[in-house]
């Protein structure tokens, strides 16, 4: 069995969602986000970040982590502090040891749903048929889930080429 945690993120908001997987099989084990005050300047937001992300990974003590790449918009300043947020979600799970995947958001919709061009409805309910009984806090933590199912799903076919294993 391993345990992995996905991480959306985000200044404002940064999903997380924590899955154990053995073989095929995968179970939930615990979801949320991790939130900043926009009142506060970026260093604290990111310093609140670091730390509660830190907390979060010792406290459940994942093997691997994986986070979503995220997308340039129209505006730079946003984009820039959406990047420094993504700084942190890289750095924290990388200074505690753990290997660190990266998926867009085409390759996370196609790994859940079947399809890039799927809505976050659809993510969402296929999130909720993965993972039964799963409640989401937002959505930021259903897409941080979603990148710990890519990530599984990644990590199962990787180590298939690796053991040699032809699959039909």
């Amino acid at each position: 069995m391993v345990r992995l945690l996905g991480i959306d993120p985000g200044l404002r908001f940064m999903g997380w969602g924590v899955i154990d997987v053995e073989g095929n099989r995968i179970r939930h084990v615990e979801n949320g986000v991790i939130a900043t005050n926009s009142a506060d300047s970026v260093p604290e937001r990111l310093k609140v970040l670091h730390d509660n992300l830190l907390l979060l990974i010792n406290r459940l003590n994942p093997a691997e982590a994986a986070v979503e790449e995220t997308y340039v918009n129209r505006n730079g300043s946003s984009t820039l502090k959406l990047g420094y947020a993504r700084g942190v979600a890289l750095l924290v799970p990388a200074m505690a040891g753990l290997h660190v995947a990266e998926y867009g958001a085409l390759s996370v919709k196609k790994s859940v749903v079947g399809t890039g061009s799927a809505s976050k409805d659809q993510v969402e309910m296929m999130i909720g048929r993965l993972l039964p009984g799963v409640k989401m806090v937002r959505a930021d933590a259903a897409d941080a889930l979603a990148v710990a199912i890519c990530h599984a799903h990644h990590r199962a076919s990787a180590n298939h080429i690796a053991a040699g294993v032809r699959m039909a």
